[in-house]
C-alpha cells in the first residue's frame, strides 16, 4: 500500500457526515499536521500551572464565576467560550479537562476531543448524537462485549436504532450492509478485542463515505499503534483506561472528530455530551495528561515484549493469534498502516480450546510462576490475563462467539512491562512446560 493510500483515507465523501462536519482544507501555505503521534503531541502549547508550574494546575470547581451580569447571557448563547477562557460549568468544559482533549486529539490527529467519564460512555454518546430513532448501524461482528451488548440489545430496544453485525474483513459484506438502508455509522475496532482482527479503515472508510455514512473507530487497543482519523475515519473513540491511562487506577474516554461535531455534542439543546453528563473528573484528567509523554515509550516495550513472547510461544506449538506475526491474516495490512516504531500492539491471544485448560494455565501463570495477574482490561504495566468466553465477551452468546472467533478457550494477555523479558519468558515458558501445553520441545 503506498504512501497516498496509507494516509489517505476514503478519497471524496459526501452525506450527512460529511456535509456538515468535514474539516476545511487548509491553506497551502499551512503546515500539514504531524503524522507522527508523538510529535503531535508536542506539536501544541504545553499549559503552565496557575502560578508559572510546569504542570497545569487542577481547576476544581464545578461552577464559575464572571465579572459582568451580561457574560453569563453571552456564554448561555453561545458567543463566547472555553476558546476565550470563559467557563460556565464543568459538566459543559473544565479547563483541565479540556486541556487533556487538545492533547488526545494532537495525537490522534483530529480537530478537537472531548474527555468523557468512561470509554463506554463515549462510545454512546456518539451513536446517539449520530443517529436518530429508527436509524441502522452496521457493526462488526467482533467487538467488546460492553459495545456489543449496547448495539445488539439496548439500543433497539431504548432508541429503535438497529445494527447489523458483520465480519469486517469481507468487504463485500461491508458493502451490501451498509447499501441494505439508510445506513448512520459503520462502527468497528481497529484491532478488535479480544481476536485481534485488524480493520482496512481506508477500505472501510471508502465504503462508509460512498453511502454518507461516519465511520467510527475504536481505537482502544492501539493507540499510538494506529491513526485512524489519518486513514480516514470520521470519528476515534477511546477507553483512556486502558493502555493511554496505563496504570489501571481511572476509568475514563474519549471522543476524537471534528471540531464542529464535538461542538454539537456539548451543545444545550441537542448536544449527547452535555446532555447525558458523562463528565470527565479534572483529576483524572491531570493524572491522565502527565502520563501522556511517556506512551509512546510504554506502547514500544509492551509491544516489543508481546512480539517476543508470540514468536517464542508459537515455536512450541501453541496456538498464538498476534498481527506481528507473519501468519496473522492481516499482518501485512496493520505493517502498512500502522505508525512506525510502535510496533504491533501489546495484546497476545492464546487459544488453549477449552475453559478449563484456559483457567488452569491462567491459575498457574498467577499463583505459581507470578507471571501475570487474572485480572480484565489492558495496559498496566503488570501482564493482565482473562478468559474472554467468560469474561470480556460473555454478553455475546454461544453462537456469536463462535460467529465471532472467540473460542471457549482463549486467553487474552495484555502484555506488562516489568521485570526483565528473559526473566518474564521464564515464568510463562515454566508454565507452559508445566502444564503439558507445549506441542513441542
Amino acid at each position: 500500500m503506498d504512501s497516498s493510500t496509507k494516509r489517505g483515507g476514503s478519497g471524496s465523501a459526501s452525506g450527512f457526515f460529511q456535509d456538515r462536519y468535514s474539516a476545511k482544507r487548509p491553506r497551502a501555505s499551512s503546515p500539514p499536521p504531524p503524522l507522527d503521534p508523538e510529535e503531535g503531541l508536542v506539536s501544541i502549547r504545553h499549559e503552565f500551572g496557575e502560578h508559572g508550574g510546569v504542570n497545569m494546575s487542577i481547576e476544581a470547581s464545578s461552577t464559575f464565576t464572571v465579572m459582568e451580569a451580561e457574560t453569563m447571557a453571552k456564554m448561555f448563547k453561545g458567543e463566547l467560550g472555553p476558546d476565550r477562557d470563559f467557563y460556565i460549568y464543568s459538566r459543559h468544559f473544565n479547563p483541565t479537562v479540556l486541556n487533556l482533549g487538545r492533547q488526545i486529539a494532537a495525537m490522534e490527529g483530529t480537530q478537537a476531543a472531548y474527555c468523557t467519564a468512561s470509554g463506554m460512555s463515549a462510545v454512546a454518546s456518539v451513536i446517539l448524537q449520530l443517529c436518530d430513532a429508527g436509524d441502522h448501524v452496521v457493526a462488526s461482528n467482533r467487538l467488546y462485549g460492553g459495545t456489543y451488548a449496547l448495539l445488539r440489545h439496548f439500543l433497539p430496544r431504548t432508541c429503535g436504532i438497529a445494527t447489523t453485525f458483520v465480519d469486517v474483513t469481507d468487504t463485500a459484506a461491508v458493502e451490501r450492509a451498509v447499501a441494505s438502508r439508510g445506513t448512520k455509522i459503520l462502527y468497528v475496532e481497529s484491532i478488535a478485542n479480544p481476536v485481534l482482527t485488524v480493520a482496512d479503515i481506508p477500505a472501510l472508510a471508502a465504503i462508509a463515505h460512498a453511502r454518507s455514512a461516519a465511520l467510527v473507530v475504536d481505537n482502544t487497543f492501539a493507540p499510538m499503534v494506529l491513526s485512524p482519523a489519518r486513514l480516514g475515519a470520521d470519528v476515534v473513540v477511546h477507553s483512556i483506561s486502558k493502555f493511554i491511562s496505563g496504570q489501571s487506577d481511572v476509568i475514563a474516554g474519549a471522543v476524537c472528530g471534528p471540531a464542529a461535531l464535538i461542538r454539537d455534542m456539548m451543545g444545550l439543546q441537542h448536544g449527547a455530551l452535555m446532555l447525558l453528563g458523562p463528565t470527565m473528573n479534572p483529576t483524572v484528567a491531570f493524572h491522565v495528561s502527565g502520563r501522556l509523554a511517556h506512551l509512546g515509550l510504554r506502547m514500544r516495550e509492551h509491544s516489543s515484549r508481546a512480539m517476543e513472547f508470540a514468536k517464542r510461544m508459537k515455536s512450541m506449538g501453541l496456538k498464538v493469534i498476534y498481527p506481528g506475526l507473519e501468519d496473522h491474516p492481516q499482518h501485512e495490512l496493520l505493517k502498512a498502516l500502522g505508525n512506525e516504531g510502535y510496533g504491533y500492539g501489546g495484546v497476545v491471544a492464546v487459544d488453549l480450546d477449552t475453559d478449563e485448560r484456559a483457567n488452569r494455565f491462567m491459575h498457574y501463570l498467577q499463583n505459581f510462576t507470578g507471571f501475570g495477574l487474572m485480572a480484565v482490561s489492558l495496559g498496566y504495566h503488570e501482564t493482565l490475563m482473562s478468559c474472554s468466553s467468560s469474561s470480556t465477551s460473555s454478553e455475546l452468546n454461544e453462537a456469536e462467539r463462535a460467529e465471532a472467533g472467540v473460542g471457549a478457550g482463549l486467553v487474552r494477555l495484555s502484555v506488562g512491562y516489568t521485570g526483565t523479558l528473559e526473566q518474564r519468558w521464564k515464568q510463562l515458558h515454566d508454565a507452559i512446560v508445566a502444564l503439558g501445553i507445549a506441542r513441542k520441545a
